[in-house]
This record gives structure tokens, C-alpha cells and sequence, in this order.
């Protein structure tokens, strides 16, 4: 019975300066971990409660960051951003190094999509604009990765964030009409004679 309260109180010991340290460790830092793991913008509040610190603390530590990053401080101008973006901050590639960011993911991404990824294409081609969470509840399965693929081959974009949640919506490019041979949406093929209801999971008219 003692060993055990003893090495319960030493678990409860370790998990307590675990968490002190990460209190402790700089504001600054505690962001830019949220920051590299998030998808899609978080809020100020959100973040502040990641982060545990209060909001005004969080929000001129992310005011910080962004002069650092922009060059303002000691160091030089980093080739990445923190932009707020539909009430929400996210780290984002500068404008400036788009062709090269493009260039090298079309190195690098294979020849052909998985069937995850034609499926999640399709449902945002018809559904558009569409956000994550939408597109994973019609094919009831995570596609984050996916979407991340897409993003990556350029065939999907991100449109707009929405103003209450700082969701984004995704819709199709050029470049996927281009690999269809169409000149538009209009001329994609009428989705119902290919769902067992004909209306599984979409609303007549999605195309937009």
C-alpha cells in the first residue's frame, strides 16, 4: 500500500512540474506550437485558452510575432507569415515565394490521386464553396490530409473563412478544369443518377 501512494505521489508530482514548465516556458513559444499543428485559423480566445495565458497577454505576444517575423525585430524577415484571417490567426507562406512553394509541391506530388482524395475532390466540386467539416460528414471520415493534398496540387483553394466560426469554405480552380477539359462547373455531370437515392449526402442545385 505505501509503494503505492508513493508512486502515485511521485506520478502526480512529475505530471504537476511537467505542466509548470510548460507554463513556464515563453508565451511567444507556446503559440508558435499551436500555430504549426492547426489547419485552419483559431481565435483569439481559443488560443489564449492552448496557451493558458490571459487574452491581452496572447494577443500582444501574437502582435510579437508578427513584427519578428516581418523583420521589424533583430532578426531578418522570415519567409512565412502570421496573418488574422476571418477572426482567426494562422501561419501562412509570404505572396513572395508562391511560384517557388508551387514549383516545388508539383515536384513532389505523385501522378496520380488516391481514391480518397478523388472522392473528397468530388463532394467539394459539387458542394462548394464547402468547409472541412462538411466535406468529412458527407464521406464520414477525416479528411484533413486529404485536403491537404488537394490544397497541394493546386486543383482546390481555399475561398473564404467564415465569419462566426473562422472556418474556411474550399472550392475548385482553373487548373482542375483544366484537367477535366471543361470550361466550367456547369459542364460536370449531373450527380444524382450516380447516388443510390439520388440525393445522398447533396442538395439539388450544389453547383455554384
Amino acid at each position: 500500500m505505501t509503494d503505492d501512494m508513493t508512486d502515485a505521489s511521485t506520478g502526480s508530482a512529475a505530471q504537476g512540474l511537467a505542466e509548470e514548465r510548460t507554463l513556464e516556458s515563453p508565451l511567444t513559444e507556446r503559440i508558435e506550437a499551436i500555430m504549426l499543428i492547426i489547419d485552419e485559423p483559431i481565435g483569439l480566445i481559443a488560443l489564449a485558452a492552448a496557451v493558458g495565458s490571459p487574452v491581452p497577454a496572447v494577443r500582444q505576444a501574437l502582435e510579437t510575432l508578427v513584427d519578428d517575423y516581418d523583420g521589424n525585430g533583430q532578426g531578418p524577415r522570415r519567409g512565412f507569415e502570421l496573418r488574422e484571417v476571418g477572426g482567426g490567426w494562422r501561419l501562412y507562406v509570404r505572396e513572395d515565394h508562391d511560384d517557388l512553394i508551387a514549383e516545388f509541391v508539383g515536384g513532389q506530388a505523385p501522378a496520380r490521386l488516391s481514391q480518397a482524395a478523388l472522392e473528397t475532390l468530388a463532394v467539394i466540386a459539387y458542394k462548394q464553396p464547402v468547409t472541412r467539416s462538411q466535406v468529412a460528414s458527407i464521406r464520414a471520415v477525416n479528411v484533413d490530409s486529404v485536403v491537404r493534398t488537394l490544397l497541394a496540387r493546386g486543383l482546390i483553394t481555399e475561398l473564404f473563412a467564415d465569419s462566426e466560426t473562422g472556418a474556411i469554405n474550399y472550392g475548385t480552380t482553373d487548373q482542375l478544369l483544366q484537367h477535366l477539359g471543361i470550361n466550367s462547373l456547369d459542364e460536370l455531370p449531373p450527380i444524382s443518377p450516380l447516388l443510390d437515392d439520388g440525393a445522398d449526402g447533396f442538395d439539388e442545385g450544389t453547383i455554384r
